[in-house]
C-alpha cells in the first residue's frame, strides 16, 4: 500500500468495535469487494500491552489492503486503516493520519477512542463521512456519531440480535443520530450503497 500511488479517498468509512469486534470486522469487510471507493478507518479496543494481530487477521479475511495505521499515512481507496494498540487515531488536512502518543489521555477508559476518529474525519469529510458502529462494551463513538450527523455525514449502528455487546450500539441510537440499525450481515451493503449512490464520490479534499 504505497501512499504515493493510491487514489486518496474522498468518502471515508470509519468503524468502531470492542467485544466481539474481530467477528463483526471480518463479516463487513470479507463482504465488500475489492475495488471498494472509499477508504476505511478502524479502532478497536485492543490490549494495550501486547502487539496487535489484528491487521494481520483482516488482511486474510477481505479482498481490500489492510494494514495497521502510521502517523503519516493517506486515506485512500479499497484500503483499511487499523489503529494500533495504545493510540488514538485522527485524520488531518488532506486525507492524512495521525497517531497520538502512548500517554495521550483515555476516553471512554479506551486508548485508542472512537471519538477522535469520529471527530476528525467529520471535520475534513462531512456529508463524505460514514460512522459505522460495531458490537462492544461501554458508550464510546457516541459523541462523534452527533458530530458526524451535524455535519452531513451518516451513521449506521449494530443491531442488538447480531451483537455480541449491544452497549455501544445502543448508547450510539439513544443520541437519536443514527440512520440505520442493522443486522451484521446487511452493513457491508448498506455501505456499498451509500458509496455507490455517490456519496463521497464529488468534490475532494
Amino acid at each position: 500500500m504505497n501512499s504515493n500511488s493510491c487514489e486518496p479517498a474522498r468518502c471515508v468509512v470509519a468503524m468502531a468495535a470492542s467485544v466481539g469486534g474481530l467477528n463483526a470486522l471480518s463479516v463487513i469487510l470479507g463482504a465488500l469487494p475489492a475495488d471498494f471507493p472509499a477508504a476505511i478507518a478502524i479502532v478497536m479496543h485492543l490490549s494495550p500491552d501486547h502487539k496487535s494481530l489484528l491487521a494481520e487477521i483482516l488482511k486474510c479475511r477481505t479482498q481490500l489492503a489492510v494494514k495497521q495505521a502510521q502517523t503519516g499515512d493517506m486515506l485512500c481507496n479499497s484500503c483499511v486503516f487499523v489503529a494500533p494498540p495504545n493510540h488514538h487515531l485522527t485524520v488531518v488536512k488532506g486525507g492524512v493520519l495521525e497517531l497520538s502518543t502512548s500517554s495521550a489521555g483515555k476516553i471512554h477508559y479506551a486508548r485508542p477512542s472512537a471519538e477522535p476518529l469520529f471527530f476528525s474525519v467529520a471535520e475534513f469529510y462531512h456529508e463524505h463521512a460514514i460512522a459505522v458502529v460495531l458490537t462492544g462494551g461501554d458508550g464510546d463513538g457516541s459523541i462523534g456519531v452527533q458530530i458526524i450527523k451535524e455535519k452531513g455525514g451518516v451513521v449506521i449502528a449494530q443491531d442488538r440480535l447480531t451483537s455480541r455487546d449491544f452497549s455501544m450500539p445502543e448508547t450510539a441510537i439513544k443520541t437519536g443520530d443514527v440512520d440505520f440499525i442493522l443486522p451484521l450481515d446487511r452493513i457491508a451493503h448498506k455501505l456499498i450503497q451509500l458509496v455507490d449512490a455517490g456519496r463521497g464520490l464529488k468534490g475532494s479534499h
